[in-house]
């Protein structure tokens, strides 16, 4: 059983167990004792995002990895993709991020790449795990010379910088495009307005003024309406929202409707195929994507492979299987071609670059996925008992899927990074579909509210 790690690294309240400065700077030793495997110095990246709590945490991490004799490469506030690039450009060891993704400001997490830029496996989070409640490395201490040192990286914003300019297609430019970038005050609002307007966009940022609390208050990805009333407003060709790490992304069309992350990956995918760089003819996504997904790719002679909820699940699967291009629905979106973790400014680049080629409004690229009606419900629970085991839980999930049989879809399951069931039922009538969710989630609150 994991004791730390969720679906997406280390997640909790700072300051709370376990996000507290104690299990950071314990979290930083194990992490460093696992990539200090030759006789040389070594090196790990960290990055933050804008939270007032990460000061705390940057500190501890810091001093645990420097305990063990490996020193520290600190890049301040960066987008988790960007501590990624980092990583494998300055050919570190590995790379942390101090960010709770989308979660409020009082939140917090740690997320770790490998050397390869890669989230780890699980195999090496448990083995975190293990060094730090087992105790097997409390003795080791470093002295004098071998204790690590920290540095701060001035240079790391510019690189990231040019990185992403260097995905959009060659020869073009967002010249005569008008852009409303909200960066959610998080890890993207210095570098993501800079990128977008040195591509020749007219920007129109927000969410640019963190303040250590307002980080995805009522902005940013969660909250796509927002840039939506602003591309309206202004007359803008898009909105793009991004949450603060910046590792995923909202998409708002031309009309100001919001289009989540199916629709990247139907418009993304359509012109891979087209252009035969879709390797494969395969798109990755997980088991919440419509099926109205899986038919248009299909349509035109590619296929859909499904993992489980996590965009680290839909890497994993891209990797061993040789895949190039993959996402989730809720606006992760992986082009390994590009970046090895999701990335919400060279996602929206990606985008821009097909609207560039086809030169079509976003909203007419987009009508081409018509999903079937899908109901998302959130229920929070007090402990997470397996669902199998509550019979009036299952009895009840069971008899839905007996309704909706081959017409749709239902899926219940924890969040893997806030104590909620998530319920998704999916088919072709949107009444029905509301009614069999809300018989689901009220069994649920029955058994666990």
């Amino acid at each position: 059983m994991r004791k730390l790690f969720g679906t997406d690294g280390v997640r909790g309240i700072a300051n709370v167990y376990p996000l507290t400065s104690e299990m950071a700077l314990q979290i930083g030793r194990a992490t460093a004792y696992i990539f200090k495997n030759e006789k040389r110095r070594h090196k790990i990246v960290i990055g933050k995002d804008t939270r007032i709590s990460c000061y705390m945490l940057e500190q501890a991490l810091a001093s645990g990895v420097c305990s063990m004799g490996v020193d520290v490469l600190l890049v301040g506030p960066m987008p988790t993709p960007a501590v990624a690039y980092i990583t494998t450009g300055m050919r570190a060891d590995a790379g942390m991020v101090i960010s709770a993704s989308h979660n409020p400001y009082q939140d917090n997490g740690i997320k770790i790449f490998g050397r390869d830029g890669y989230k780890l496996p699980d195999e090496d989070e448990m083995e975190i795990e293990d060094l730090i409640f087992g105790q097997k490395i409390d003795t080791l201490r470093p002295t004098a010379t071998a204790i690590g040192k920290a540095f701060r990286i001035d240079d790391a914003y510019g690189r990231y910088i040019e990185s992403c300019k260097s995905v959009f297609p060659k020869g073009m430019t967002l010249d005569g495009m008008k852009i409303v970038l909200d960066c959610a005050h998080g890890a993207t609002y210095k570098m993501a307005p800079v990128i977008f307007s040195e591509l020749g966009a007219e920007v129109i940022a927000i969410g640019v003024a963190p303040n250590g609390q307002n980080i995805n208050k009522n902005c940013g990805a969660l909250h796509p309406e927002v840039v939506g009333r602003q591309v309206v407003k202004h007359k803008a060709d898009l909105g793009i929202a991004l949450d603060g790490d910046g590792d995923r992304v909202a998409i708002v069309n031309d009309r100001g409707e919001y289009l989540d992350g199916d629709y990247l990956m139907a418009v993304c995918g359509l012109d891979m195929l087209a252009e035969k760089t879709l390797k494969k003819k395969t798109l990755v996504t997980t088991v919440m994507s419509n099926l109205a997904l899986d038919r248009v790719i299909e349509r035109h002679g590619g296929k859909v492979v499904r993992t489980k909820v996590g965009d680290r699940y839909v890497v994993e699967e891209m990797r061993a299987e040789g895949y190039n291009f993959g996402g989730e629905q809720s606006g992760h979106h992986i082009f390994l071609d590009y970046s090895t973790t999701g990335d919400g400014v060279i996602s929206a680049l990606q985008l821009l670059g097909v609207m560039r080629k086809q030169n079509q409004k976003l909203s007419d690229l987009a009508g081409l996925l018509q999903k079937l009606p899908q109901v998302l419900r959130n229920v929070p629970v007090r402990e997470k008992q397996d669902l199998t085991h509550l019979h009036a839980v299952s009895e009840t999930i069971e008899r839905a899927e007996k309704k909706l049989r081959d017409r749709g879809r239902v899926l219940v399951r924890y969040s893997g990074t806030e104590p909620l069931v998530r319920i998704m039922v999916e088919g072709p009538n949107q009444k029905e579909c509301e009614r069999l969710a809300e018989e689901i989630g009220k069994a649920i609150r029955k058994e666990l509210g």
